[in-house]
C-alpha cells in the first residue's frame, strides 16, 4: 500500500449521505484511505462534524472548518491498544504520548487487576500489589466505571476502557489467601463481575501466573466465564503457564470458553524458553481446531523477545502467600533465603522466568535504584560481576529486597514465533505497557522499549519491511478486530457515523525507534492523531487536547 497507489477498480468508495453544502467541523483531505476492515486503500476525502465521521472518500463539496492536508499520508482508524498498563501515567500525564506518536487512540486496562471494583476490605492489599504509587496517582475506586469517569472528567488523551480484573473478584471475598473458593464466596464474587458488566466493563481480565491471580482454578474461573457469556462479554487471560505446560495452559483457556459458552482471548501470545519454541505451531493448530469448531478464541501479541514485569516475579509463588510483607520477612530469615535461592536455581511446579530467560545474562533491570548501585538497562550477571557477588541470585535477591517493586525485562521469548502468531487473522496487537513521555517527569520510571514502539514496529517492520500481512490487514488487527472482539460500538473503522478516532501517517516514514538500552524514544512518522474529532497529534507535535472519553461494552 503505497499513498500515490490508484485506488483498487473492485473498491468502491462509500455511499455519503449528506447535504454537499453543509459546513463540518473538519475535513481530511486527499488521503489514501485505510478503512480498518481490511479491504485496499482507495484515495479521497475525510469529513468529521460533531466528533464522528459524516462523509468519506467522495464528499462532493463538503467543507472543513479546519482542514488538514493528508497527501501523500495513509488515513486509517485510530489504533486500540488491547493491552495497556497506562493507569497510572495517564494520572500523572494525561496525554498518554508514548502512545500518541504511534497513532493509539483507545487504551484498554484489566490484565488480571483493575482499578475497580474496589471493596473496603480490599484497599490495602490492592495497594500493596501496586507498591508506591506515583505522586497524584490513585489505585482504587469502588466501581470500575468510576476510574473510568474520572478520567475522562479530569481530561485523557486517548479513550480509556478496562476489564473486571479477576484478582479484584477473587480480593473481594478472600483477600490474598491462597486456597480454592468456597460456593458461597464464588456465588458473590459472580454477582459483583455482574453488576460490574451490566455498567459497561469489557469483561474479566486474569493473570494466572500472578498471585493471588495464580490461587484460582479453572472451575472458579469458568464460573466467572458463565457470567461473561450471558453479557456476550470477553474472558481474557495471561495464561497459568506460557512455557513447559504452555499446551495444557491453552487447553486450559479452550475449555474454559467451551464449558461457559463465552468468548475467549489469549494476552500476548508467545512461547517462554528455548525448549518450548517448537510448541507455537501445537498451540496454533489448537486454537485453529477450537475456533473451527464454533468456539470464539482469538489472541493479542507485542512484537519484542522480551517479556516484562516485576523481579520479585521471578521468586516461586509459594513465596509470594501472605503478601509483600510475608515475602519480605521470608527473605531476612537465612534458612528461608536459602530455600528460596534453591527453588529459583532449581525449578518446581511453576513457570520459573529465571529458567526460561537462561538464567542471570537474560534478566535485564528496568529500574534504577541508585540505593544499591543498579543502573538500569544493566542485566542481573552484569551487577552480580559489579558487587563482585558469587551466586547472581543473591543479586536478584538483594534487589528485591531493596526494591520490591523493581522491574525488569526477561528475555523467555522467540520473535519468530511472534511472527508465526501474527500470520493469523485472528491476532491484534497490545503493547502490555504504559504510556509514559519521554521527559524529566518520567526520569527514573522503568520503560520497556515496546512502550514507545510496540505499533510502529508491527506497522512498520512487520506489514511494510517484512510483508508479513499487508499495511491494509495490520491496520485490521490494530483497529476494527479488537474494536469487534471488545464490543466497542462505532469505534475501529472509518465509515460514516463512526467515531473520528483518526490516525494518518507516510507509511515509508514509520519506524520505531526505542530500543533495550535507549527505550524512551518516540516512535517516528504519525503526522496527525484524531481522537473524537479533535487533533490530539498536529504535524507530529502534540497539541496537549485531551479528548479522549470513557468506553463502556456495547454503548457509543
Amino acid at each position: 500500500m503505497q499513498p500515490d497507489t490508484q485506488p483498487d477498480a473492485t473498491v468502491a468508495a462509500p455511499v455519503n449521505e449528506y447535504a454537499a453544502d453543509r459546513l463540518v467541523d473538519l475535513v481530511v483531505r486527499a488521503g489514501s484511505l485505510v478503512d480498518g476492515s481490511g479491504s485496499p486503500a482507495y484515495d479521497g476525502d475525510l469529513a468529521i462534524d460533531g466528533g464522528r465521521i459524516v462523509a468519506i472518500g467522495d464528499i462532493g463539496a463538503v467543507a472543513g472548518r479546519d482542514e488538514i492536508d493528508a497527501q501523500g499520508c495513509v488515513v486509517c482508524p485510530g489504533f486500540v491498544n488491547v493491552l495497556s498498563h497506562a493507569y497510572f501515567t495517564l494520572q500523572q500525564d494525561p496525554r498518554g504520548l508514548s502512545d500518541l506518536y504511534q497513532g493509539v487512540t483507545t487504551q484498554i486496562f484489566g490484565e488480571g487487576v483493575s482499578l475497580g471494583p474496589v471493596t473496603e476490605a480490599m484497599t490495602e492489599p490492592m495497594i500493596e500489589l501496586f507498591g508506591a504509587l506515583p505522586e497524584g496517582a490513585r489505585a482504587a475506586w469502588p466501581r470500575l466505571r468510576d476510574f473510568l469517569t474520572h478520567l475522562e472528567s479530569t481530561g485523557v488523551g486517548q479513550n480509556v476502557a478496562s476489564f473486571v480484573g479477576a484478582d479484584n473478584l477473587r480480593m473481594s471475598v478472600a483477600g490474598t489467601e491462597g486456597r480454592p473458593l468456597d460456593d458461597d464466596e464464588l456465588a458473590r464474587a459472580c454477582a459483583l463481575l455482574d453488576r460490574e458488566l451490566a455498567d459497561g466493563a469489557l469483561g474479566v481480565g486474569s493473570a494466572l501466573i500472578y498471585p493471588p491471580g495464580t490461587y484460582a482454578d479453572t472451575c472458579e474461573l469458568t464460573a466467572y466465564a458463565r457470567v461473561l457469556a450471558r453479557h456476550d462479554a470477553l474472558y481474557i487471560s495471561h495464561l497459568r503457564n506460557e512455557g513447559d505446560r504452555l499446551l495444557e495452559a491453552v487447553d486450559e483457556l479452550l475449555d474454559i470458553a467451551r464449558d461457559s459458552g463465552a468468548r475467549a482471548e489469549i494476552y500476548h501470545l508467545k512461547t517462554a524458553g528455548r525448549d518450548n519454541r517448537p510448541k507455537m505451531r501445537q498451540v496454533l493448530e489448537r486454537i485453529e481446531s477450537a475456533r473451527a469448531a464454533g468456539i470464539e478464541v482469538t489472541a493479542d501479541i507485542y512484537p519484542y523477545a522480551a517479556g516484562s514485569t516485576l523481579l520479585a516475579s521471578a521468586i516461586p509463588p509459594p513465596f509470594h502467600l501472605g503478601g509483600a510483607d510475608r515475602l519480605r520477612e521470608r527473605l531476612g530469615n537465612p534458612a528461608d533465603r536459602a530455600t528460596i535461592t534453591a527453588a529459583i536455581r532449581d525449578g518446581g511446579d511453576w513457570e520459573s522466568l529465571w529458567r526460561m530467560s537462561g538464567g542471570a545474562p537474560g534478566v535485564v533491570v528496568l529500574s534504577h535504584h541508585p540505593d544499591i548501585d543498579v543502573p538500569a538497562g544493566s542485566t542481573i550477571a552484569d551487577i552480580a560481576e559489579a558487587r563482585g557477588d558469587a551466586d547472581p541470585i543473591t543479586t536478584l535477591l538483594d534487589i528485591v529486597v531493596a526494591a520490591p517493586h523493581a522491574d525488569a525485562a526477561y528475555f523467555i521469548g522467540d520473535e519468530d514465533n511472534t511472527r508465526l502468531a501474527f500470520a493469523h487473522d485472528w491476532v491484534s496487537v497490545g503493547s502490555d505497557s504504559d504510556a509514559p513521555a519521554a521527559d524529566e517527569r518520567f526520569a527514573d520510571h522503568p520503560v520497556h522499549p515496546r512502550a514507545f514502539g510496540t505499533f510502529a514496529r508491527v506497522l512498520g517492520r512487520y506489514a511494510r519491511d517484512e510483508a508479513i500481512v499487508t499495511p491494509e490487514e495490520a491496520i485490521r488487527r490494530m483497529t476494527s478486530l479488537p474494536a469487534s472482539n471488545l464490543r466497542l460500538r462505532d469505534r475501529g473503522l472509518l465509515a460514516p457515523g463512526a467515531y473520528a478516532d483518526v490516525a494518518i501517517f507516510r507509511l515509508a516514514d514509520v519506524t520505531d525507534t526505542a530500543t533495550y538500552a535507549n527505550p524512551k524514544s518516540y516512535a517516528r512518522g504519525m503526522r496527525h492523531v484524531l481522537i473524537n474529532g479533535i487533533p490530539a497529534l498536529r504535524d507530529g507535535t502534540p497539541t496537549n487536547a485531551l479528548p479522549g472519553r470513557a468506553l463502556h461494552r456495547n454503548n457509543p
